[in-house]
């Protein structure tokens, strides 16, 4: 039974049109581990002529480029009619794989994890874009597909390299998946909005570890289960990806990333709860790399009167929900878990919960923006910017900080996002002073909105003060 294939729809249609090329296509893919990338490449050369997969072995001691050179002649004697031989450079490698393809019919080619491929071998780059010059992009309808979780490689060694230069014809960083799309993992089943977003609070929109919800049991017996057992998949995770990816930068990614959990924060207020300056630029550096990873968002506050993005505020939060969750409630009970006497507790009694969920939630809307455009009829308006805003208090104006803000060429509107058990009328005096604290020029509209998870007061409604209400359970459809 072949395995259940869930959204991507887009991207999808984006490789269906290069495959229609009579001309070859080299494609660049970025994205967090469990994304999903290598099945989303599987998924759309279901139709290929001829489909061949090559994964580097991951980062350990002793790894070196006669190693990776083996698995690759091991999976290509596996995948076609290559004899097994001893490869002794990637140009060998690369003409062997050139002299087994078919002269005719749609190719597609899957270098996976390539940066691991490239270990031992600092001229693997070059032979890559030797072979596509000379042998790959020759070939019709041939794709070509540079694949790999350590962001920070590809920009540097493809993206930003002068070899490549007008060379990919598509270059996807490959999301998490929108939640209409995390949706159909509970696979039609009568389960609340409430459960659904407790579990994507956990664990975003990663399909590895939506593939692992069970519908039938609770969302907290599902997370127990996932997170809180030393065999657990999510309790075993997070030291896996950060070792795969930063090797031996882990450690510093893992503090700079926990200095985070409890919200958004400035460069230098990370330096500062590090303990020391940005150096020589070495701590932009690596938020640069943990941003291009897909584990954190630098979030530019924009004027809401002219819509230009103001560099100076600049805030760095967490934009992975697996990792602040991990880091704020799994690895502080590591060692009570791996001993089998951590008491599972009710999600809502751990320390923090609500605010963590709210920051959770936020995320999440972010994270869909344009099913929130679509949701209040802006679909076919111009957003000329969109996001958190974040106003620092000075002596001419007092602080003020918005969930979410959009502004089109008229108007600005301002939401809240909220989630609460119970969310009551006050909530409106909340973003009324927010409203006025922002100052918006008078020639603009302002229009307000509330995207909320709980039980809201029915005054809240009668008030009609929100232009837009939006129910969570409304963008998951």
């Amino acid at each position: 039974m072949a395995k259940l294939f869930i959204g991507r729809e887009s991207e999808e249609a984006e490789f269906k049109r290069l495959t229609a090329k009579s001309t070859a296509s080299l494609i660049v893919c970025q994205g967090r581990r469990r994304i999903g990338k290598s099945t989303f490449f599987r998924h759309c050369a279901q139709d290929a002529d001829l489909f061949l997969s090559f994964e580097g072995l991951a980062p350990r001691d002793k790894i070196d480029k006669n190693a990776q050179l083996e698995a690759f002649a091991i999976a290509l004697n596996l995948q076609t009619k290559a004899p097994k031989v001893t490869l002794d450079s990637w140009p060998q490698a690369f003409d062997l794989l050139d002299s087994v393809l078919p002269a005719t019919g749609t190719i597609v080619i899957l270098f996976d994890e390539i940066s691991w491929m490239a270990i031992g071998d600092p001229d693997f780059p070059g032979y890559v874009k030797s072979a596509w010059d000379a042998r790959f992009s020759q070939r019709p309808k041939l794709i070509l597909v540079l694949c790999g979780s350590v962001s920070s490689w590809i920009e540097e060694n493809i993206l930003k390299n002068t070899g490549f230069a007008g060379r990919p014809s598509w270059h996807l960083k490959l999301p998490p998946l929108a939640l209409p799309a995390c949706n159909q993992f509970w696979r039609g089943k009568a389960v609340g909005a409430a459960e659904k977003l407790k579990a994507l609070a956990v664990t975003g929109g990663v399909p590895r570890y939506l593939e692992e919800i069970d519908p039938a049991q609770t969302t907290e017996q599902n997370i127990e289960r996932l997170c809180f057992n030393a065999s657990g998949l999510l309790f075993n995770e997070f030291n896996l990806i950060f070792h795969d990816i930063f090797t031996r930068r882990a450690d510093t990614c893992r503090d700079i990333m926990a200095t985070l959990t409890d919200g958004a924060k400035t460069l230098a207020e990370i330096g500062a709860a590090l303990g020391k300056k940005n150096t020589g630029g070495s701590l932009s550096a690596i938020l640069e790399d943990l941003e291009s990873a897909g584990f954190l968002h630098r979030d530019g506050s924009f004027s809401p009167d002219t819509a230009k993005t103001m560099p100076r505020k600049v805030r760095y939060r967490i934009l992975d929900n697996y990792i602040r969750f991990y880091l704020k409630f799994i690895e502080p009970a590591a060692e009570q878990i791996k001993k089998g006497i951590y008491q599972v507790s009710p999600l809502e009694t751990l320390q923090a919960w609500d605010t963590i969920m709210g920051l959770q939630f936020e995320n999440l809307i972010l994270s869909n923006q344009s099913l929130l455009i679509e949701r209040i009829n802006l679909g076919n308006v111009p957003v000329l910017n969109a996001g958190p805003y974040f106003q620092p208090a000075t002596g001419k104006v007092l602080g003020c900080q918005i969930d979410l803000m959009l502004r089109t060429k008229s108007s600005v509107y301002v939401f809240e996002i909220k989630f609460r058990k119970s969310i009551g009328t006050s909530v409106m005096d909340d973003v009324r002073e927010k409203v006025k604290r922002l100052n918006v020029d008078s020639s603009l509209s302002v229009r307000t909105g509330l995207i909320y998870q709980g039980e809201l007061d029915p005054k809240i409604a009668e008030a009609d003060y929100f232009d837009h209400l939006v129910k969570f359970a409304d963008l998951l459809k």
